[in-house]
């Protein structure tokens, strides 16, 4: 958003961000797993903020003290700089979801706490901007629907684009080749994941120049040492270095967003020394992690919070993470799984959205089943062998058996489509706090049986693609286990401050436009209704540039309420 708005307006741009600035030669050293991936050097610090965690309203929730099902990122770039570099677009009718939903099936036959609803813009409106997020990151890609038109190795059911990708899909890795193989003779339609992890030497709009992917693995976690994955440090802060009416301020942390008669006056902060300060601004742009989107909406008491008990209320409302699950496959020779990067992986979409559902799954909606190939590093990867390959888990024999299966195993996963529930929010924890004294932000989330039957749908696909594959499976029934805050499951947390047509049922307007507050902005994916089975990360990106529009072309030239 800074870089739309200084480029293409005299506008004044602070941006305010509590981490440490960073930029590609900052990583040259940064290929140590047990510091970046086990000690998490890039994430926020938990000890001085966190979340709480129940898994129902009436339930008593608990500070999380490790990180592990999800990992917010610190300092300038945030999460973008540790991130894997998958650059989906979404289906076009998650953005009308509820609509899609209640045509197809009745909205008597919908279950009584579904939350979902439309965002207010569609996938035609929002289609230009996936472009042009397209080229300033560079992805790497196959079509597969081009203008209409169904072209052969890309994903028969994304929605239409204009423009073939940037660059060429990344080279395949052998799982990849062997899972395409497998998927095919079985009839579906593999292809490659769209990645920001530049298959070729590259050169956007603006000028940047990045070099090709090296297959390192060091992506996840991590930022990337030669700059081939897209990150806010080699994208788009060279761009706002050359900007005059640019400023950073790192080591700031925002408390409050303060407002007087429905009009935002500016934001309160904690500078890097302690001292307290007020910056005055005309336009603020709330643009955090879901997860301080919607906090700091709260802490400023901007907006109304739901109210489960009533259903009333919009903040807050329709957390969503992501449905995820692992077929785990053993191989009799190895895999060199070693070499990989973030986003390299082969999938089918073939039981994406509904596409592929017959009813009898009890199922709306399903996901897409891919193989991963993101390099195995040496401690994540330990410890991965048949059941039965040891007797204990520590000793020379469970050692052996370790290292004989280290590269001969691998996964078939799902990535499926969350759909929002009525009973899974985010409010203020009436107990804990940060270190400023100020309420943690409260998760009540748990699965449901929706969940349970999409990891249970995709693991009889993955066990059909596997005896293709020439695989052994492991024979662990998928897990039917609540939500825990444990085990990693993605940094695709959603909701909160959600988008729509609406005040009565979001936060912002189509336009991420605060209902209440006009020179206020929403930005991130706070702003999901319900998150896909996709990442998040290219659609977020999407939805700034449409804001930025809207913000530019409108806002500016007319300040006041745009819907």
């Amino acid at each position: 958003m800074a870089k739309e708005l200084t480029t293409r307006t005299a506008q004044s741009v602070v941006v305010l961000e509590r981490g440490i600035a960073r930029k590609t030669a900052d990583y040259a050293l940064d290929m140590d797993e047990l510091d970046y991936a086990v000690r998490l050097r890039m994430m926020q610090n938990i000890a001085e903020e966190t979340i709480t965690h129940r898994h129902t309203p009436t339930g008593n929730a608990v500070p999380v003290r490790q990180y592990g099902s999800f990992l917010p990122g610190s300092g300038v770039g945030g999460a973008g700089e540790h991130w894997n570099g998958a650059a989906w677009r979404f289906l076009p009718d998650l953005f009308t979801l509820r609509s899609h939903l209640t045509q197809k099936h009745g909205a008597a036959k919908l279950p009584a706490d579904l939350a979902v609803q439309d965002w207010g813009v569609t996938y035609d409106q929002l289609e230009p901007h996936y472009w042009y997020g397209e080229q300033m990151l560079g992805v790497s890609g196959k079509a597969g629907n081009l203008r209409g038109k169904i072209i052969e190795g890309g994903n028969p059911v994304e929605g239409p684009r204009q423009h073939e990708f940037p660059t060429p899909p990344l080279k395949n890795s052998y799982l990849a080749t062997i899972f395409a193989d497998a998927t095919k003779k079985l009839g579906y339609h593999p292809h490659s994941q769209p990645a920001c992890n530049l298959s070729q030497t590259y050169k956007n709009p603006d000028g940047i120049t990045r070099p090709a992917c090296g297959y390192c693995g060091y992506c996840e976690r991590f930022g990337c040492m030669i700059g081939a994955k897209a990150q806010p440090s080699n994208t788009l802060m060279p761009v706002l270095a050359q900007r005059k009416n640019f400023e950073l301020r790192t080591g700031s942390w925002v408390r409050r967003i303060v407002h007087k008669d429905g009009q935002a006056t500016g934001v309160e902060y904690i500078g890097a020394n302690g001292e307290e300060f007020f910056q005055p601004a005309g336009i603020v742009v709330l643009a955090t992690f879901t997860l301080n989107n919607t906090r700091l909406l709260y802490l400023s008491k901007i907006g109304v919070p739901y109210d489960f008990a009533t259903g009333k209320g919009t903040l807050g409302r329709n957390l969503t993470h992501q449905a995820e699950g692992t077929t785990r496959l053993f191989f009799d020779k190895p895999l060199n799984q070693f070499m990989g990067t973030g986003a390299l992986s082969m999938r089918i979409s073939d039981f994406d959205g509904d596409h592929g559902l017959t009813g009898s799954e009890g199922l709306l909606r399903g996901g897409m089943i891919c193989a991963y190939s993101f390099g195995n590093r040496p401690i994540g990867s330990f410890d991965a062998a048949p059941r039965g390959s040891s007797k204990t888990n520590w000793g020379s024999e469970w050692k052996a058996a370790a290292i004989k299966w280290r590269d001969r195993n691998s996964g078939i996963s799902l990535s499926g489509e969350h759909l929002s529930y009525r009973q899974n929010f985010m409010d203020l924890d009436p107990t804990y706090k940060d270190k400023f004294g100020d309420p943690l932000l409260r998760f009540t989330l748990d699965w449901t049986e929706h969940e349970h039957r999409q990891r249970a749908f995709s693991d009889e696909v993955a066990r059909k693609i596997a005896r293709v594959m020439g695989a052994t499976v492991d024979d662990t029934p998928p897990a039917r286990g609540k939500y825990n805050v444990i085990n990693y499951q993605s940094t695709h947390i959603q909701g909160g401050a959600i988008m729509g047509v609406n005040p009565d049922s979001s936060v912002v307007n189509p336009h991420l436009q605060h209902w209440n507050v006009p020179n206020l902005w929403v930005i991130g994916a706070s702003a999901f209704p319900q998150n896909a089975s996709h990442n998040p990360t290219l659609t977020v990106l999407a939805l700034t540039y449409w804001a930025a529009d809207a913000m530019i072309n409108r806002y500016l030239k007319n300040p006041g309420k745009l819907a």
